[in-house]
């Protein structure tokens, strides 16, 4: 019977093992190479949020934002083979008889005259009307806001057209009529029928349109239609000068020629904007596009729709922006509100008694925060609207009562200034203080400026020789005496500027000039 219990190791066994484990250790610890089992690494995971598709909103949309063809009258001329001159001889009776080109035109001349204007080049051959004919002038982009076929483009898009065709993204082609345009804004409706329903899409509210949210912008640059883009809303309320209601979305989607009146999408297929406008030094895209807001189209096109034009409300007055300097002059606590440089005449802000130097600071309680706001706000009210303008006249807040005209009959007056020639003086007093020289007007009407130091505050605001200083701090100037009383006075009370009104050929305008002595 086999010993079922395990052999104890005998002692010689024991020590051989201990050694072996022994070894191993000091292999390890002192560097000798043991031999190693290779293994690989996992390779490297990041769990990334998944990237937003633009899929969905692009297929939903794209039925709703057509190409728009515009076709305008070309001038008929004579089709009989001669050439089409608006001539008749003028000018060629002072040459000798045997000149030669006094000869021709006597001898040839009567087939050569006519042109456009000729009865003879409105009709064809045989004496009938011809036709006129069309051809192709501008494209662009648009979308319909209606099942029954109201689109929205740009103005300029479609402007001075006769005939227009929109695209669908299906290559169907339509005919379309032009409902109402707006230059002010750049927007235009026009109106397709059709026996079907139209896939639109809705207006969004663009005051929730943060920077930095997406923006799918659909088109047809180029003529190439359905084309997307992509980007993000870059900046807000941005001014590029294009007019008094400037607050445009900026995005950095590709936007080139062709995407005007195109919209510009959030990620709910809704329009946040309307394509009109890129900055681009090349004439392509460099990542800076302009779009109207939804806000401003909203009214905008449903007068279009309703009344085929838009009426705004119209004060009438000349006005530029209050800076900081012009602030301080005045003792307004905030450079905020528009500065009236003058009220236009027979307009209501003149007959309420809105006057040169006031600064409209609020309507109706509302906070006025500069020039392009005022414009802006009078324009929301219909015209007829009476509304309470506040004033900052002679360092305290009035209000005046104004009943608005219509601003779709009247326009402003421009403010640009320009440098006329100079008068000349009868007497001149160099102002040291302001780097100026003035002399009495000759019409005998403030003081016209006959010399500005090129190193002076006044020539670095703008002051020309030539222009003439008419009041300052809204006194009225007559000579040089007049000025050095108001800046002292202005000095007494704490002003360190003092607000001068400069008149030229082209409008009038207020600069604020430093009043310290030196």
């Amino acid at each position: 019977m086999q010993n079922s219990k395990l052999r104890r190791p005998s002692l010689k066994t024991v020590l051989q093992t201990s050694t072996v484990a022994g070894l191993a250790a000091v292999m390890l610890s002192t560097g000798i190479p043991a031999q190693v089992v290779e293994s690989f690494a996992d390779p490297v995971k990041v769990q990334a949020p998944q990237a937003p598709s633009f899929a969905d909103v692009v297929s939903a949309v794209s039925p709703a934002v057509v190409s728009v063809r515009v076709q305008s009258e070309a001038q008929p001329v004579s089709d009989n083979g001669n050439f089409s001159f608006n001539f008749n001889g003028q000018g060629f009776d002072d040459l000798p008889d045997d000149h030669p080109l006094k000869r021709f035109f006597r001898d040839f001349g009567p087939q050569f005259r006519g042109g456009p204007d000729d009865d003879q080049a409105q009709r064809g051959p045989r004496g009938e009307n011809r036709p006129h004919r069309m051809r192709p002038t501008s494209q662009g982009s648009g979308f319909f806001i209606s099942e029954d076929g109201y689109l929205v483009t740009n103005n300029h898009v479609i402007n001075d057209g006769a005939a227009f065709t929109v695209v669908m993204d299906d290559g169907t082609e339509l005919d379309a009529k032009l409902i109402g345009k707006d230059s002010r804004t750049d927007l235009a409706v026009l109106k397709v029928d059709a026996n079907r329903k139209f896939t639109y899409v809705n207006l969004a509210d663009d005051t929730k349109v943060r920077v930095g949210d997406w923006v799918v912008a659909v088109g047809n640059p180029f003529g190439l239609g359905g084309s997307v883009t992509a980007g993000i809303v870059s900046a807000r309320g941005r001014d590029i000068g294009s007019g008094p209601y400037d607050d445009y979305i900026q995005i950095d989607a590709a936007v080139n020629r062709g995407n005007s009146g195109g919209p510009a999408f959030n990620l709910e297929g809704e329009v946040i904007g309307i394509n009109t406008a890129i900055f681009s030094p090349s004439g392509g895209n460099v990542g800076i596009a302009f779009a109207i807001p939804a806000s401003v189209a909203q009214d905008v096109v449903q007068d279009l729709i309703d009344d085929g034009k838009v009426e705004r409300g119209w004060l009438g007055v000349q006005i530029q922006p209050v800076n900081k300097d012009i602030a301080e002059s005045l003792g307004l606590s905030e450079a905020q509100g528009a500065l009236v440089v003058a009220p236009q005449e027979g307009s209501p802000g003149q007959k309420a008694g809105i006057e040169e130097g006031d600064v409209i600071t609020a309507i109706n309680g509302d906070p006025i925060k500069d020039a392009r706001d005022l414009a802006r706000k009078v324009a929301q009210f219909g015209p007829n609207t009476k509304v309470d303008v506040s004033v900052w006249r002679d360092g305290k807040s009035q209000d005046v009562a104004v009943t608005l005209g219509n601003l779709a009959s009247e326009d402003a007056a421009s403010a640009e200034p320009v440098e006329p020639d100079a008068p000349v003086p009868s007497s001149e007093k160099a102002l040291s203080s302001l780097g100026i020289t003035v002399a009495p007007a000759d019409n005998g009407t403030g003081l016209a400026v006959t010399e500005v130091d090129p190193d002076s505050e006044a020539a670095s605001r703008g002051l020309r020789t030539g222009e003439k200083i008419v009041s300052v701090n809204n006194k009225s100037v007559s000579e040089a005496g007049d000025i050095e009383k108001v800046i002292e006075q202005a000095r007494k009370d704490g002003r360190t500027r003092a607000l001068f009104q400069v008149e030229s050929e082209r409008g009038s305008r207020f600069i604020a000039l430093p009043i310290n002595e030196g």
